[in-house]
């Protein structure tokens, strides 16, 4: 492996966290010195150090390889991870290692889990840098890297390969080299009108720039123990519920839709799937409150907070702003599908996603009909396309690969003695990058007391979810093979 090219790259990733811990102290001086301050510099000392050190003493090199490129994504999340929790470690409270490790990988991961039981009790600077990991990490930390280097460079079209996934640069109709900065223009636009809008409808501007940074990346990372429900209103609901819809669309069909300024781009049968899934979802929701008797009095109201809540898990926003925690199950078991499937690739959210659910669905229907029709010929066809065997093959693949992580994950998770229910519902949650669970770790509550055993292992499934799984997958099996020579 080439070493110098994967430490300038890796040292880069350092460096965007390094800017935004940057950006942290400055709001920790606007508000008078807060007592995130030290912490703060010290961890912005720190990363910065490290990122820059490996453009200070190493050269330039023109290529990577396959390999190097796998390092690079994988070592950009995991020390980004590790350097991230510098400020919660040093500021203390409730930040143990272990939290502090938590907070920061679901922050990155964009999962919004949180140990906090009090979330208010931190400081603003804190709170800001809480918020700008759900940023770095919706956008990607290898995005960034792309975004710098130069389009004629390997380096960028070999990156732009291992971390977009083949399902994500579907629909841009453009350049590989390019996908990069049109994933960055919409993510960053959305950001911008999210933060406008919750100004607008009178959020502060700390708390709108905080809520913008988590509902463009679908983190969910609030200011307020309450989250959006501390608010208590419609208008900062429907900003919420827009923004998360749009952030779990493929940004590419946005991007078409705006460039070519047409709706035609959105005829998309994976794009009416998910929409159909919704409505479904939330119609079954909200029949589900009122019969049990969590809803509201009136069916409206109901019918407006399931939307929430089905946007919510769908979109892998951890927001909220009802309480699960006392829900029968079979309600929590309809997010839980949910928040298997998730949004669109090409966008923020997590989870299987719903073009590989609907290349799985048309695969079980060609197989039936072979099975009914042997002589016939049958394709999978996604609109006007033609799903090629080996595709579908991969999508397949890469829900067998879930399902068995999530196994391994409930089964290491049991043995630490948390509740099977619960153990269940957070590795799906923590898999997907959906966040909050159910019981005592539901919409409204954190995960401060579950063993420090089950974190790590969630952490790990938040890790895996994010990367889908190959990149890490590729480094276990790039050592392993390495301790076998």
């Amino acid at each position: 492996m080439n070493i110098k090219a994967i430490s300038r790259n890796v040292g880069f990733a350092l460096l965007v966290s390094a800017l935004f811990m940057f950006f942290s102290i400055l709001v920790s001086v606007s508000r008078g010195n807060d007592s995130a301050l030290a912490a703060l510099i010290i961890s912005f000392t720190i990363t910065f150090i490290v990122g820059i050190f490996p453009f200070i003493f190493v050269r330039k090199t023109p290529s990577i390889t396959l390999k190097d490129g796998y390092m690079i994504i994988f070592l950009s999340w995991l020390l980004s991870f590790v350097f991230g929790m510098l400020p919660y470690a040093l500021w203390g409270g409730p930040f143990t290692v272990v939290n502090a490790w938590f907070e920061s990988v679901s922050g990155f991961t964009t999962t919004g889990a949180t140990i906090l039981s009090d979330v208010e009790s931190l400081p603003d600077s804190l709170l800001f840098w809480r918020s700008s990991t759900h940023f770095i990490g919706g956008l990607g930390v290898v995005v960034f890297l792309l975004l710098v280097i130069p389009s004629s460079s390997p380096i960028r079209m070999r990156l732009t390969n291992m971390e977009l996934s083949s399902l994500s640069r579907e629909g841009y109709q453009v350049r590989t080299n390019r996908t990069a900065f049109i994933f960055a223009n919409i993510y960053i636009g959305l950001m911008i009108f999210a933060f406008l809008a919750y100004w607008i409808a009178g959020m502060s501007p700390f708390d709108a720039i905080c809520h913008a940074f988590s509902v463009c990346a679908t983190g969910g990372f609030s200011t307020k123990n309450l989250s959006i429900g501390a608010f208590d209103s419609r208008a900062i609901e429907a900003v919420t519920m827009i923004v998360m819809l749009l952030s779990s669309l493929h940004f590419g069909l946005i991007f078409l839709a705006f460039a070519n300024r047409s709706i035609k781009p959105l005829n998309n049968p994976v794009l009416k799937f998910y929409l159909g899934s919704l409505v479904f979802f939330t119609l079954y929701l909200a029949f589900g409150l009122k019969t049990t008797g969590f809803g509201e009095a009136s069916f409206g109201r109901t019918l407006w907070d399931s939307a929430f809540q089905t946007l919510c898990v769908a979109s892998t926003s951890g927001f909220a702003t009802m309480d699960n925690a006392s829900w029968p199950m079979a309600l929590n078991l309809e997010l839980l599908i949910l928040g298997v499937m998730c949004g669109c690739a090409g966008s923020t959210s997590g989870g299987v996603k719903a073009d590989r659910i609907v290349v799985l669905l048309k695969s079980i229907g060609r197989q039936m009909h072979r099975i009914l029709h042997p002589s016939s010929v049958s394709e999978v066809r996604l609109g006007n396309g033609i799903v090629k065997d080996e595709e579908a093959s991969q999508m397949v693949l890469y829900i067998g690969i879930y399902a068995l992580i999530l196994v391994l994950s409930v089964g290491l998770v049991l043995m630490t003695g948390m509740d099977p229910e619960e153990t269940f519902a957070s590795s799906i949650s923590s898999l997907s990058n959906v966040g909050p669970s159910i019981k005592s770790v539901g919409t409204m509550g954190n995960f401060s007391e579950i063993p420090s055993a089950s974190k790590f292992v969630f952490t790990l499934d938040m890790f895996l979810g994010r990367v889908e799984f190959y990149p890490v997958l590729a480094v276990v099996a790039m050592i392993f093979h390495r301790n076998r020579k």
